[in-house]
């Protein structure tokens, strides 16, 4: 997403203000306070059916904006969407009862249990890598939460952002859910809105714009974001399938996945060998010639195509080795690419790639992948290759980050019963099945009091209230 600055929103008279439809918003909030799982499910359906109906325009427009195969754009953004549905729908009815807390010795007589309620209107703010899993995902979790909703699709993915319009233009009124394409005007001019929550996902500076206008209405927000996510291969790694796994992951959409290994830490006495696997890995996936390939996409637009261009000359030009193919400017093409002996001080090094230039920096002793873990920011995700389970152990429990994949890439993403989301500079707030539901949702505390203890512990504090706080303190 672009950045966000405080600047008037252009009048559109062919497009409702948001301010209008934030406040039909709000009232239809009021009503779904009191929303059951049958209603909350019948939305859901309207969004799968709807999905459904636009497959073939969600396939044309992804191929338009980000030259990403039909395939791959079903295994995905499609099917994420459907999955989270269905599994919300399966779901939902456990999800939302009232849920029974344990008794505290501290407060004999008394019940308590906590209500998942709907937050009332949400402002979700989507990407252009994954323009309908990052738009829908999130949306079907605001749905089965029971909460109304105000999508910002990217301009830099403009034919699905359009496709995603009509989708949602069809299916539900604007109380329900509105759609507002445009730059970052509109998303400042949304963000002035008071909403119960916003859920963004796009870069850390951006994140940080967006968490400053959520602080001045006290605003709950999620935010994911990204981060240098690394892998690490040991010598005892299964080099072929580490190799394909890697492969898969970081070029899957170019390189253009928040979760995509950034850059590798490679045992030295393997390099050479994982090298040579992972260049034949990459010939199996898009042949000698990515440029033939039709499963091989492209960089979202030339700011970005000349920012990676950019990180890749720095690194050679310190002396850093290309294995790959060059990259064709006109077509905002950059084969898969792997960078060896790169020398401190290199951009590449210091930045988030989100692109398919993959860095391999070798290590003698684990504790050197570590320390340098641990001295970045904490990532989105981090990848551990090896069959030793002492070292895999060893990683997870000195490392921090988002999510972990062990002897995998991105698959940790589709699994509908784990959190997602990052820490720190990599996120805020989860997000996929029952917790993007508790994150769309209020939790509200109830706690009924059956022996009136309020008599017992308030003024005047006679001798006999003041031995049952004593007795109290002995409980807790």
């Amino acid at each position: 997403m672009s950045e966000i600055v405080p600047r008037k929103p252009i009048e559109n008279p062919s497009m409702p203000q948001p301010g209008a439809v934030f406040a039909e918003q709000q009232r239809r909030a009021l009503e779904w306070r009191h929303s059951t799982a049958t209603f909350r499910r019948s939305r859901l359906n309207l969004l799968e059916q709807a999905i459904e109906r636009h497959h073939r325009q969600l396939r044309k427009a992804l191929e338009a904006d980000l030259h990403k195969p039909g395939p791959e754009t079903d295994l995905s953004e499609i099917l994420p969407v459907i999955a989270e549905i269905r599994h919300a729908r399966r779901h939902l009815s456990e999800w939302m009862k009232p849920r029974k807390v344990d008794p505290v010795r501290l407060l004999p007589g008394t019940s308590a249990w906590i209500r998942h309620e709907p937050r009332g209107t949400c402002l979700i703010l989507a990407p252009w890598n994954y323009p309908v899993a990052l738009t829908l995902g999130p949306l079907t979790s605001a749905l089965a939460a029971g909460n109304t909703v105000m999508l910002k699709p990217s301009e830099f993915a403009p034919a699905t952002a359009a496709v995603i319009a009509e989708l949602v233009q069809e299916t539900f009124p604007p109380a329900e859910v509105a759609v507002f394409p445009g730059d970052a005007t509109q998303a400042s001019a949304l963000l002035d809105l008071p909403f119960d929550h916003i859920f963004f996902t796009g870069s850390p500076a951006t994140g940080r714009i967006v968490m400053a206008a959520a602080a001045r209405h006290l605003t709950s927000i999620t935010l994911e974001l990204g981060g240098r996510s690394p892998a690490i291969v040991d010598a005892t790694a299964d080099l072929a399938s580490a190799a394909r796994a890697i492969a898969w992951g970081k070029w899957t959409n170019c390189g253009q996945t928040c979760i995509a290994p950034d850059h590798l830490f490679v045992e030295e006495s393997i390099r050479e060998r994982f090298v040579s696997a992972l260049t034949t890995e990459i010939t199996a996936l898009y042949g000698p010639d990515c440029r033939m390939s039709p499963d091989y996409g492209r960089i979202i637009n030339a700011l970005h195509f000349e920012r990676l261009a950019g990180l890749l000359e720095d690194a050679i030009r310190r002396g850093a080795q290309q294995i790959g193919a060059p990259i064709v400017a006109g077509e905002r093409l950059i084969p898969p690419t792997l960078l060896t002996g790169i020398r401190p001080g290199s951009a590449i090094l210091e930045n988030e790639i989100f692109g398919p230039l993959l860095p391999i920096l070798e290590f003698k002793n684990l504790d050197e992948p570590l320390a340098a873990i641990n001295d970045q920011p904490k990532p989105l995700a981090l990848y551990i290759f090896s069959r030793r389970q002492a070292t895999i152990d060893r990683i997870v429990r000195e490392t921090s980050s988002g999510s972990v994949g062990i002897n995998t890439t991105l698959l940790q993403f589709l699994h509908g019963n784990l959190p997602f989301g990052g820490i720190g500079g990599s996120g805020i707030g989860k997000s996929h099945g029952f917790f993007g539901f508790r994150t769309l949702s209020h939790e509200r505390a109830i706690l009924q009091d059956r022996l009136f203890l309020t008599r017992l512990l308030s003024p005047p504090y006679s001798r006999w209230v003041r031995k049952g706080i004593q007795v109290l303190q002995k409980l807790a």
